[in-house]
């Protein structure tokens, strides 16, 4: 496997003295005039982020819909302009929240970009994971410096709600065998021995559970909640189930976003990523390591 910042308030308009309201009230539109397009600033720019926000995530289904199911050199090209076009952005239009967030959603085009340019043929299919995921987790590191956010703010620490980390965790295999039933899809092992499992579920478990928990939940999320606030957790899980079109199942998209939909709920309550990091990485050798063989 957001609502907007409410915009800077107008200040009231002072009362006005008896007898001249008219006059007064004309002289304080002029005198004010200034404040009025001071307030109606933020306005503006929230609805322009808000409109880019919703044009990236259409512009990145569009490019997993064009990659999957028509052309994956069109849908490469998409991704790369929307990679360009978020950085510029991002460096030449926003500052502070708002930049920090458009620089941790470049990381979702960069995402199919790497997975795919990379050569991968030559890789079985369990290391293609860690193939692709090492220049991802170095492409997340640089995000988290360029955001400056602390490592506790990211989940990146102990948390709490142990009990309930746990809980989270051992909901993955739960996840796995629903979305095997999904799916169905073939195993990464030639069979069910230890010694052709352990590689591949410590390689699942880094490379999708850690990382993609670490992208989405850590970064994306983190940076998500100071400018969609609650709807931020939405909007991500809703970026993450996108992301998934590549399976060509529709009803594994609603199912990825019922889960990433979950796991950001945790993360938000416990802050921390220990239980969706084992739950996502559980997830994923289910799938493709356990019920395979079962």
């Amino acid at each position: 496997m957001s609502g907007a910042p409410h915009p800077a308030s107008m200040g009231a308009i002072p009362s006005v003295a008896r007898g001249t309201g008219v006059a007064c009230l004309d002289a304080q539109r002029v005198l004010s005039g200034s404040q009025f397009s001071a307030a109606e600033a933020p306005r503006t720019s929230n609805f322009k982020l808000l409109g880019s926000l919703v044009l990236f995530i259409l512009g990145v289904a569009a490019a997993e819909m064009m990659t999957t199911y028509l052309h994956p050199q069109a849908g490469m090209g998409l991704h790369g302009a929307i990679l360009v076009g978020v950085m510029l952005y991002s460096a030449l239009r926003l500052r502070g929240a708002a930049q920090k967030f458009l620089y941790t959603l470049a990381l979702a085009p960069l995402i199919r970009l790497v997975n795919l340019s990379m050569p991968l043929a030559q890789f079985q299919l369990s290391y293609r994971y860690m193939v692709t995921g090492i220049p991802l987790l170095i492409s997340a590191i640089l995000a988290w410096r360029l955001t400056g956010f602390r490592r506790e703010s990211m989940g990146l620490c102990m948390g709490r709600g142990w009990p309930v980390q746990i809980l989270v965790a051992l909901c993955g295999l739960g996840f796995g065998w629903l979305e095997y039933h999904i799916l169905r899809p073939q195993p990464l092992a030639q069979s069910f021995s230890l010694d052709q499992l352990w590689m591949p579920a410590l390689i699942l478990l880094v490379f999708t559970g850690f990382l993609e928990e670490l992208i989405f939940r850590g970064l994306m999320q983190t940076a998500a909640e100071p400018v969609l606030k609650r709807m931020g957790v939405v909007y991500i899980s809703l970026l993450f189930a996108v992301l998934h079109t590549g399976y060509r199942s529709a009803v594994d998209v609603v199912f990825v976003f019922l889960v990433g939909l979950f796991f950001g709920l945790v993360v938000q309550r416990t802050r921390s990523l220990a239980g969706v990091t084992l739950a996502h990485g559980l997830t994923n050798i289910t799938l493709f390591l356990i019920v395979p063989f079962v």
